[in-house]
């Protein structure tokens, strides 16, 4: 293959998703023509690759559902194309692996000098403040965060200060040059109208913006969530097919086909977004290393070390004692101790928690006993004649649809199925729901539920504790999780939640779990109503062998 052909091929692929997609597909079954493959592998495709592996992975999925639900599909046609959606999604990971090797290449390559370099690269930080740093990084980041707002920089736009620093630069660079009139009005939207544009973007129109300089890292952040609502209209599309008689179900399979198309799209631009952001962020530490940026970045960080040495004097000093020690007899003094920061840090906070020990802890683990963080439903300090349940949550595959559970001590029990953005969320319906079914029939009562999720007992944790619906639904994104937690709110008195240890043969937990399962797979369709009533009894029959006389599942 001459030169001339195989980057014709390389750029056609670039600009042609369908055919990288097919060429991608055809290597991955060893189909593909030699020039194929050999353009494939080009550096600059990479990425590309990645994305089209993400829409493939989607659409194969997709593939399965809709022959699942068509009726009784031939057992050698299902498992082609699950054979199809495994190579898939084996090809999507070995991209995904390129794609990370290629990085942290070029990152490898970025901090290694030249044999000749005609400009000094950026400047080695002082050995105090690299010390410093890294032995008390809250300290030093509130410190720099202090500084840059100083500086014009608003808190709620400074996050990981000395990670963004270089991005605050090149904002605040940025800030003068005059936006196109689309940038500045997706700037300026709200959150949930820039989902909406995403979705837009996907369903009806590619939108050019997004790709924007000002706009690709709110393009990352929010693509997630648009792929959540993607899954979404996934999930209601399948109620609807199951809502229908196997031999008319022709249109609701078609409206099933369009979503999981619309999710694939949003699959793709949600790694694509990664890519872009990627590529700023190289291109933005290229121009912090030289130049203007470079002695900004300087003045921010010698500025946030005062600040940090008048705040932690003592802690300042000491690390100034040893460096001073650690310079009289380092072999790379000459070179600036380019590594040396880490062990130093290292050090200086073991004296620090020597010192701590010897004048006894004060820190804020007081009044808990040894282990209280294994522990798990630990219920003495719960309030009395308290009615206890354990909640628990099971997810769909590549839809929201998903199934909740939970046991009671009472004997109860109860299970169905929700539409949740993630498991989290869908942990969270299942709190709520056992929550409210123990509020109605203990009217009296205060009611503890327990759960093995601690990202959802935190959640509604913070619900509870703001008592405000708005910041509750924050904590949830589709309508059934909020619907839940406003009803919830008003009895944030009665109830708490907390974590439970899971699988370590908890009865009600185990339970919990079991119907959870069973309820996203009748949501889903893979268990008939006759055999999951069968389940159902199963499950509720070993409940009651393990409980102690009296206790009845209802």
């Amino acid at each position: 293959m001459t030169i001339a052909t195989h980057t014709e091929l390389v750029h056609h692929f670039t600009e042609d998703f369908t055919a990288l997609q097919d060429a991608v597909l055809a290597r991955m079954n060893g189909m593909a023509s030699p020039e194929t493959a050999a353009a494939l592998e080009h550096p600059s495709l990479a990425g590309p690759i990645a994305i089209a592996l993400a829409h493939a992975d989607v659409l194969a999925r997709g593939d399965i559902r809709r022959t699942e639900l068509s009726g009784l599909p031939a057992p050698h046609r299902l498992r082609n194309l699950r054979e199809h959606a495994r190579r898939v999604r084996r090809a999507r990971s070995e991209a995904d692996a390129v794609c990370k090797e290629q990085r942290a290449r070029r990152v490898v390559d970025r901090r290694r000098p030249p044999l000749e370099p005609l400009e000094p690269l950026e400047p080695l930080e002082p050995l105090e403040l690299r010390v410093a740093r890294a032995a008390d990084p809250e300290a030093y980041g509130r410190a720099l965060r202090e500084e840059l707002i100083d500086r014009g920089s608003p808190a709620a736009d400074v996050r990981a200060p000395d990670d963004d620093l270089a991005l605050w630069a090149w904002e605040r660079d940025s800030a003068a040059a005059e936006l196109p009139a689309a940038v500045r009005e997706l700037l300026e939207c709200n959150d949930d109208a820039f989902v909406q544009v995403l979705l837009r973007d996907a369903r009806e129109e590619e939108n050019p913006h997004l790709a924007h300089d000002a706009l690709v890292e709110r393009w990352g952040r929010h693509a997630r969530t648009g792929l959540a609502w993607g899954r979404y209209a996934i999930a209601q599309a399948e109620r609807r097919v199951l809502a229908r008689p196997l031999t008319v179900r022709g249109a609701e399979l078609d409206a099933l086909d369009d979503a999981y198309q619309d999710a694939a799209i949003l699959a793709a631009r949600t790694r694509e977004a990664k890519h872009r952001i990627a590529d700023l962020h190289d291109r933005i530490r290229d121009r912090a290393a030289t130049g203007p940026f470079t002695e900004l970045i300087a003045q921010c960080r010698a500025a946030a070390l005062i600040r940090f040495a008048a705040e932690e004097p003592q802690l300042w000093q000491r690390a100034c004692r040893l460096v001073t020690e650690h310079r009289a007899d380092c072999d790379a003094r000459a070179d600036g101790c380019p590594r040396c920061h880490r062990t130093l840090a290292a050090r200086l906070t073991e004296n620090a928690s020597a010192d701590t020990s010897q004048h006894g802890d004060r820190g804020g683990s007081e009044g808990f006993a040894p282990g209280y963080k294994e522990r798990y439903a630990i219920l003495d300090d719960s309030p009395s004649r308290a009615a206890v349940a354990v909640a628990d949550a099971a997810v769909g595959d590549e839809s929201a649809l998903s199934g909740y559970g939970w046991a009671a001590e009472d004997g109860t029990t109860g299970y169905g199925d929700s539409m949740a953005s993630c498991s989290g969320e869908a942990e969270i319906i299942g709190i709520c729901q056992a929550a409210l079914s123990l509020l109605g029939r203990h009217p009296e009562a205060p009611v503890v539920v327990l759960c093995d999720s601690t990202e959802a007992v935190e959640a509604v944790n913070l619900a509870l504790k703001s008592a405000d619906p708005a910041a509750a639904h924050r904590t949830v994104l589709f309508p059934e999780g909020r619907e839940l937690l406003d009803r919830l709110l008003p009895h944030r008195d009665r109830f708490q939640v907390r974590w439970l240890k899971g699988h370590i043969g908890h009865d009600l937990n185990e339970t919990a779990d079991a119907l959870a399962g069973l309820a996203v797979r009748r949501a889903t369709g893979r268990l008939s109503a006759a055999a999951a009533r069968k389940e159902e009894a199963r499950i509720l029959r070993s409940l009651s062998s393990d409980q102690p006389a009296g206790m009845v599942a209802a």
